[in-house]
């Protein structure tokens, strides 16, 4: 019951402190990009601070000695929505993959266009959707962005993966720029569609960055994952938070 009303406060709070964040980024249309960040950074901060307040969920960093001193392809388990917000503090200033319809949503749509200038894609579009991806991408990282992937493409439950798609392997070998993975076990404390969250530490794990050049983005691609689902594998805790 208690964890019920911790989650109800933690979402109360979080839901109004999005949209304001959004509507202040907004306004804030015509100032240097650096502004708007710091907005959308701070709210990040602020949520991951309430979380462990209200929900007792602890999040701590592993391995910021594994960062690249140059931009990179972030590719990170999707499992609920807290690596969403909760990533963008532990890295310097990076543009998302999404679907394009995220961008559509008034004001944090627009908000997020803003902030993040994120490579919005058709995911139906397959061929064309890797080479939007690859295009975009190379600008971006050419000109001091980081790239963030969610491979999987959506959110999986812990202990589940999903095949990665294979446009960030094949952005980072042709921008000529490591992979940096990430895994986490936010998805054990906050489960997907689940609205209880529950107190514990939720480990965000960075990998040694992954070379992508002298093969097939495919074989990096099963590099990556088996680095990412290995680390799950030892990380998640999820049968002895249930």
């Amino acid at each position: 019951m208690f964890a019920w009303i911790r989650s109800a406060l933690f979402l109360g709070f979080g839901f109004p402190a999005a949209a304001l964040a959004a509507l202040t980024v907004v306004l804030l249309f015509w100032a240097p990009h650096s502004w708007q960040w710091a907005v959308v950074n701070g709210f990040c901060k602020m949520m991951l601070w309430v979380g462990k307040v209200l929900c007792g969920m602890e999040v701590v960093v592993e391995g910021k000695e594994n960062l690249p001193d140059t931009p990179s392809v972030i590719m990170i388990k999707h499992t609920t929505t807290l690596e969403t917000y909760g990533h963008v503090p532990m890295f310097p200033i990076t543009t998302w993959v999404v679907k394009r319809e995220l961008l559509w949503v008034p004001f944090v749509g627009w908000a997020f266009a803003l902030v993040i200038r994120p490579i919005a894609i058709n995911r139906k579009a397959g061929r064309s959707a890797v080479k939007q991806v690859i295009e975009q991408g190379k600008k971006k990282l050419a000109a001091g962005t980081w790239v963030t992937i969610f491979p999987e493409g959506t959110r999986v439950n812990p202990g589940e993966t999903r095949k990665y798609g294979v446009s960030g392997a094949a952005l980072a070998q042709e921008a000529g720029v490591p992979i940096v993975p990430v895994a986490h076990n936010a998805g054990d404390f906050w489960r997907r569609r689940e609205f209880t969250k529950r107190p514990g530490l939720i480990r965000f794990c960075i990998g040694p960055p992954i070379s992508a050049a002298g093969r097939p983005p495919k074989e990096t691609n099963l590099i990556v994952q088996d680095w990412i689902e290995g680390k799950m594998r030892e990380i998640s805790n999820r049968y002895t938070n249930d």
